[in-house]
């Protein structure tokens, strides 16, 4: 699971209200001159706000009081501390005193709303594809097909340049693009940079998207997997996968499980994995001459991971998304994968659970993750994005500790699961053509480590790497990462390498990390507080990045997020959610300038501080309302009801 879907709680409290929180465990030292409480640094936001009308969010009243949150918002606590994460000593005494808790875990009852909910009067995509031909619903379409109706219905333009327009020199969303203004014609008509389109700019390809025609084989269950059935009938027969000789291939299938080679640059269907083409059809082959379809790739001759020393991005539910990803790739990620996908949403044809397989062109190595419990759901996932998605490896994702996936026996269930897990990865070797890697936790329970021995078993399954997260289920992230462990772990799983992971935070961290013996580090949550982490670690330097900096990597992260998403209503709200998740991280970040010690730890929460200027005091808030207000300064003013409510607990204080 990803790493950035969890908080570390403090062990002596949030941030203090005073200057001598800086000096309590958990709590980032900050210099003394820079820090406030939590009465003053509110009031500040405010009467600055204030002064900045254009920067003002519209989540207050008329008379600019906050208005109440919903009951669904109010976050529950634990024994011990209050709502600004003070212990109940420290906190001032309140007319009322009663029992509170520490924020913690997940806001499972927070409101969800659809971007479509702010968008109801869509109109039909026939009319905004100018080279589609007429609805093919007709009658029964339910969008509008009224431009002028919709054009008296839309909200007004969220800002007068369109990034789409500028960068490609055609916005494709037209007149439904929430910039329109910057190129509609004046009867309404979508217009054209001629410069830009005769260089030939187009956005970049969406590289392992679901075909349609794959969707539907998948939904009505007409896809066929004969290499993972192959495999899945000789562990039913007690019998460990191996490839199968090309004597023993009946006459006539030697081509199946092979990919298609007609229609090239298509995506590649194997003719095993569907039925739509008959058998006897003839097939146009273009492209070197092999025999892959008849002599499959040993798992010994499969194409090695060659990762040593690389910097690898951990795949991040929910904010390690694609415009993150390529944030990072710009500041010297070497490594990304995507976030983790759940196998039997993926044999469904989820398009959801598909779109968190898509691969930017500027990530040059690139993996996914899954996540399962069964033998045969795996080993079939696993055959079918080896025909169907380019990447460099699949991971499979045996360190989640959450309920929903622990009970059902995957993530960290597997490592008490070994004979099923053993069965899976042994499955899945056989039917993918790339490497297969494995992330594991220390263990499941907070004292019994198991990874040492399961890392020579894995070696023994065919796995060509390990990243190994220095905690087991049960501890999560109440302390921190055991470094010493994964360095006997090192030794346990010689020569397979091994990825260590957990608390990097600085080119420090990183340093000592690597001088355990690891073969490389795996970034997580310390890449969502500062994604320039890459940069420092490469350079060997502490980046005191200014505000200003800081929100120009906000604003390409919502440039890149509507150019994936897109730049109509649905595009910009759902860009807009993302980067607010991702602000619940940004604002535990403290400037290099303000630290009286070099450097941060990712366990240490920052006091209340005002920051060397108004932007940097904005971006260090824990209020969503303040991230809200931080989002309208790139994306314009958020729709009428707007709420959010961050995933996490621990990401959001009153």
């Amino acid at each position: 699971m990803a790493e950035g879907t969890a908080e570390a709680p403090l062990e002596n409290g949030g941030g203090g209200d005073s200057g001598a929180g800086a000096l309590e465990r958990g709590v980032a030292p900050i210099k003394p001159q820079y820090l406030t409480t939590k009465e003053q640094f509110h009031q500040f936001l405010e009467a600055k706000g204030q002064e900045k009308p254009c920067r003002e969010t519209e989540v207050g009243d008329s008379a600019g009081n906050d208005l109440a949150e919903p009951e669904a918002k109010r976050i529950r606590l634990e024994d011990g501390q209050t709502e600004d994460g003070q212990t109940e000593e420290a906190a001032e005494p309140r007319e009322q005193p009663q029992t509170q808790k520490r924020a913690r875990g997940q806001n499972k009852g927070r409101p969800h709303v659809k971007p479509t909910h702010y968008d109801k009067n869509r109109l039909c995509p026939s009319l905004i594809q100018e080279s589609a031909a007429k609805c093919f619903f007709g009658d029964r379409c339910r969008f509008l097909h009224d431009v002028r109706r919709y054009l008296e219905t839309k909200p007004a333009d969220l800002g007068p340049h369109c990034v789409l327009f500028q960068t490609f020199g055609r916005c494709p969303y037209g007149v439904t693009c929430r910039f329109a203004g910057a190129h509609l014609g004046p009867e309404g008509q979508n217009l054209v940079r001629e410069e830009l389109a005769a260089r030939g700019a187009q956005p970049p390809p969406v590289r392992n998207g679901l075909d349609k025609g794959l969707q539907q084989q998948l939904r009505k269950r007409e896809v066929r997997f004969e290499r993972a059935e192959q495999a899945l009938r000789r562990f039913s027969q007690g019998q460990p996968p191996g490839p199968t000789p090309a004597a023993a291939v009946p006459e006539g299938t030697a081509a199946e499980g092979a990919p298609r080679q007609d229609n090239c640059g298509a995506q590649q269907v194997p003719t095993g994995l569907g039925t739509s083409t008959p058998p006897s059809s003839p097939v146009r082959t273009c492209g070197p001459l092999t025999d892959e379809d008849v002599v499959r790739l040993r798992p010994c001759e499969k194409k090695r991971l060659d990762i040593g020393g690389k910097l690898y991005l951990a795949p991040l539910t929910t904010c390690g998304n694609l415009p993150f990803r390529r944030i990072c790739k710009r500041f010297g990620a070497d490594v990304t994968c995507g976030e983790m996908a759940v196998c039997t949403n993926l044999l469904q044809g989820q398009m959801s659970e598909w779109a968190l397989l898509k691969r930017h062109q500027c990530e040059d190595i690139f993996g996914v993750q899954l996540e399962g419990a069964f033998p045969d759901t795996m080993t079939k996932c696993a055959e079918l994005l080896s025909r169907t998605v380019e990447v460099d490896f699949v991971d499979i994702n045996v360190g989640c500790p959450i309920d929903l996936v622990y009970k059902k026996g995957g993530g960290c269930a597997l490592m008490n699961r070994s004979t099923k897990f053993q069965q899976i990865v042994r499955g899945m070797n056989q039917v993918l053509d790339v490497p297969l890697t494995v992330k594991i936790r220390t263990g499941v329970q907070e004292r019994v480590n198991l990874a040492h021995r399961l890392l020579p078993e894995l070696r023994d399954w065919g796995v060509a790497l390990v990243t190994l997260h220095g905690r087991s289920r049960e501890q999560r992230y109440t302390k921190l990462a055991d470094w010493q462990y994964i360095e006997e772990c090192v030794k346990a799983a010689s020569p397979m390498p091994l990825f260590g992971n957990g608390d990097i935070l600085s080119f420090e961290d990183a340093n000592r990390a690597m001088q355990t013996g690891v073969t490389g580090i795996m970034i997580a949550r310390g890449a969502l507080l500062k994604p320039w982490l890459f940069t420092e670690i490469k350079e060997q330097r502490h980046w005191d990045i200014s505000s200003s900096e800081r929100l120009d990597i906000l604003r390409d992260f919502t440039n890149y997020g509507l150019e994936h998403w897109g730049s109509d209503t649905q595009g910009v709200e759902k860009t807009r959610r993302f980067l607010l998740e991702w602000l619940s991280f940004l604002c535990r970040y403290v400037p290099v300038g303000l630290l009286e010690r070099l450097p941060q730890r990712i366990n240490e929460r920052p006091p209340y501080y005002l920051g060397r200027d108004y932007l940097e005091t904005l971006m260090a808030s824990q209020k969503a309302a303040d991230w809200i207000r931080i989002s309208e300064m790139l994306l314009g003013p958020v729709p009428p009801n707007f709420v959010f409510l961050p995933k996490h607990k621990a990401n959001a204080y009153k």
